[in-house]
């Protein structure tokens, strides 16, 4: 027998949101919640990373202790009238409320103001939706690779005497993320410079742990020979994602682009840490020298790794990604193996192994088309 499913009373939305707007993973925000992490993604996709406006009643709607007054009313036996002037409003407006939710026999205040509530839901269609021929001329603007901002722009300066030809590009943007709204096909954010289907908030990026790194030692303070790649046993690493939070451990060393793939049970420190103590100590010594790092919160025990291994770790400054050069570009051939929407954890440290050998065979130009296989083994000999 399937389990119901529990609905997000409004408390738990608000919260939901409220940590999304701080920058929180689905896994921080399902564990706050005692959700599951896919039940959270559902949700603020369906919505497309854009907190929905709360609900609140109308100005002229009936209020609960409104209603509350009618119920107690009736079972007094007070006319519908005398109700009304009571409330000081229109006996109208009482007998239809009273018509709307049982009658008199069986009117309940607090059923009568959940049902109200629920029946007063109309979403409204936006603009494009409602304005099919703006829509399509909106849609091939996208389709020609035009941004939100050069179309509502464009649209003003081309039709400035009509006012039903004018769109916002926050409206073209919302339509795209929310699909509820049934306007512009999601297709169409292919053709946006960032290929994103959600909106982050804009405080994600500095409420993750970025830079908070205790003890973190910046980059600038590794050696030179780390920095010219004079010698092997330099290395930079980073995590890749895939489906189902999978999540995968690339190192890279900086003399010859050897790679080495190291499968992590999750994304927490402890995870990536151990994981990466256990491979690295099966290096010779003179290839465990240093560790390039990016300041996600994975390497917030970085002092337990340097001391398991020997191998010291520095920190990217900031935003910048560049820094571990070697490591992205690899990263971005690695693709080639395992795409975005690959499940990382179903792969055996075998099958990891096979894949980093291939990488490692094939000749760069970087090396004057020599290996990393080739250079790294003439290094250490």
């Amino acid at each position: 027998m399937a389990r119901k499913r529990r609905e997000y009373s409004v408390a738990e939305r608000r919260e939901l949101w409220e940590h999304w707007r701080r920058g929180e993973s689905y896994a921080d925000i399902a564990r706050a919640l005692d959700r599951a992490p896919a039940t959270i993604y559902c949700t603020i996709r369906q919505q497309g990373g854009v907190a929905p406006r709360e609900r609140r009643r109308g100005r002229l709607a009936l209020t609960f202790a409104e209603r509350d007054e009618i119920s107690r009313g009736i079972a007094a036996g007070r006319s519908a009238r005398g109700i009304a002037a009571a409330l000081g409003r229109s006996p109208s407006t009482v007998t239809r409320e009273i018509g709307r939710h049982g009658g008199r026999s069986s009117y309940r205040a607090a059923e009568a103001d959940e049902r109200a509530w629920q029946r007063a839901r109309r979403p409204q269609l936006c603009k494009l939706a409602r304005d099919r021929a703006l829509c399509q001329l909106v849609a091939s603007k996208l389709a020609a690779d035009w941004s939100p901002e050069q179309i509502a722009g464009w649209l003003k300066a081309e039709f400035p005497a009509d006012q039903t030809m004018r769109v916002s590009h926050e409206t073209i943007y919302l339509t795209l993320f929310i699909q509820a709204r049934g306007a512009l096909k999601r297709e169409l954010v292919l053709h946006l410079r960032r290929q994103r289907y959600l909106r982050r908030p804009q405080g994600a990026k500095r409420n993750r742990g970025q830079g908070q790194i205790i003890g973190a030692v910046s980059i600038r303070e590794r050696p030179a020979e780390a920095e010219d790649r004079a010698i092997p046993g330099h290395w930079e690493g980073d995590l890749i994602s895939g489906a189902a939070h999978s999540h995968l451990a690339t190192l890279v060393e900086r003399h010859s682009r050897f790679l080495m793939l190291v499968p992590v049970a999750g994304k927490d420190t402890r995870s990536v840490t151990d994981a990466l103590s256990q491979h690295v100590c099966r290096l010779p010594g003179q290839l465990r020298a240093s560790l390039t790092w990016d300041r996600g919160t994975e390497m917030a025990d970085h002092a337990k790794f340097t001391v398991a291994t020997d191998v010291k770790v520095y920190c990217c400054d900031p935003q910048s990604p560049w820094q571990r050069g070697s490591n992205e570009n690899t990263n971005g051939l690695l693709r080639q193996y395992l795409p975005k929407g690959t499940d990382l954890s179903k792969l055996t440290q075998t099958q990891l192994d096979e894949i980093a050998t291939k990488l490692n065979s094939r000749p760069r130009e970087t090396l004057a088309f020599k290996t990393p296989a080739d250079i790294l083994e003439a290094a250490l000999q």
